[in-house]
């Protein structure tokens, strides 16, 4: 059985070994900034954020084995006065010879900061052991998030966005960093990805404000501008069926694409609902499929279960699933239809 769960302590060792899988900077690979961000979740799951930008971590766990699996998270105030979200823009730009009769639409890119603080979607990872299992796990860790802001929806900004990333080489560098961002910050990809999780100054005194023409640089180059990893793809069509759209943006380190989307226009947050548990029995023989969650203790349990809504208004549950999410009869969970955004 998996359950995703709020990150705890104990479950550093286990992130770790992620974080060092991936270039992510919600997922650090330093034992310390690691711990120290779990630690600030575990204050954001009990409501003590104090208003500060939060960090909500989520493991998925198997039950069975008591192994980490996974791990995905949720950054509310991403982009600040003091520390904006950085970003390339895109533009199409026009140019028309009436000498020549002819005429060219030429790509520009312009580094642009965000300081209105949406929330973003970020850290996906699933254990390589585990792509591609049945399970659907990264379905599982991914939609759960959305349960939670189902949940509890006045935490988290109007606006989410999910950044993507963008397709590297092997090596872990990008044609598309070491042809425009080096030209004006002299670190490698992974020197400068990495810098970037402490300080943004370096950017945006480095880099120039002014439009680039993307024609300027080599094809290879080129192409990596909104190109997705081919193992984020899956993370991405997900987004989408849940109404997130791309917009004119782009990561300034490898080019992956920004979704964003209205939070209250996201059918599996808008689908979420609260209620008690109504009853338990031993197996529900005819529910339907739910993301079933709980805030017991403070913290967060979410699971995959089956389901009975009688017209009362609660929900029935098998007592495995309540033994799970650590609820019993009369307590309030989270539910949302599995099925949310889905197509017909």
């Amino acid at each position: 059985m998996f359950v995703v769960r709020s990150a705890v302590d104990d479950d550093v060792p286990a992130l770790l070994r992620l974080a060092r899988t991936v270039h992510s900077s919600n997922l650090p690979p330093d034992p310390v900034a690691l711990r120290d961000r779990v630690e600030w979740s575990s204050e954001c799951f009990a409501g003590r954020s104090g208003g500060d930008p939060a960090v909500y971590m989520f493991v998925l766990e198997d039950t069975t084995a008591g192994r980490v699996a996974g791990t995905s998270s949720l950054v509310t105030g991403k982009g600040t006065a003091d520390r904006p979200r950085l970003f390339l823009r895109v533009r199409k730009r026009e140019h028309y010879s009436r000498d020549l009769q002819a005429g060219q639409v030429q790509m520009t890119l312009q580094l642009g900061r965000d300081a209105s603080g949406p929330t973003e979607l970020g850290g996906l990872v699933i254990a390589s052991s585990w792509r591609g299992s049945p399970h659907r796990l990264g379905s599982l860790l991914s939609k759960m998030r959305f349960a939670y802001i189902g949940s509890f929806p006045d935490r988290f900004d109007h606006r989410l966005i999910g950044e993507i990333m963008g397709d590297l080489t092997a090596d872990g560098r990008t044609m598309l960093w070491d042809h425009l961002g080096r030209r004006f910050i002299n670190l490698s990809y992974v020197e400068a990805d990495a810098f970037s999780r402490t300080s943004k100054e370096f950017i945006m005194s480095l880099f120039p404000e002014g439009e680039i023409y993307a024609s300027l640089l080599p094809a290879e180059a080129r192409r990596l501008i909104g190109r997705v990893a081919p193992a984020a793809v899956p993370a991405m069509r997900m987004l989408e069926r849940q109404g997130f759209r791309r917009c004119d943006e782009v990561d300034p380190f490898d080019g992956g694409p920004n979704l964003e989307a209205e939070r209250d226009e996201v059918p599996l947050v808008r689908q979420t609902i609260q209620c008690a548990v109504d009853g338990l029995v031993e197996d529900v023989a005819e529910g339907s499929s739910c993301f079933v969650t709980s805030g017991a203790g403070g913290g967060f349990r979410g699971i995959r279960a089956s389901v009975e809504r009688p017209d009362g208004g609660g929900v029935v549950l098998a007592r495995a699933d309540a033994e799970l999410l650590g609820v019993s009869k009369g307590d309030e969970v989270g539910v949302t239809p599995e099925s949310a955004g889905q197509p017909e």
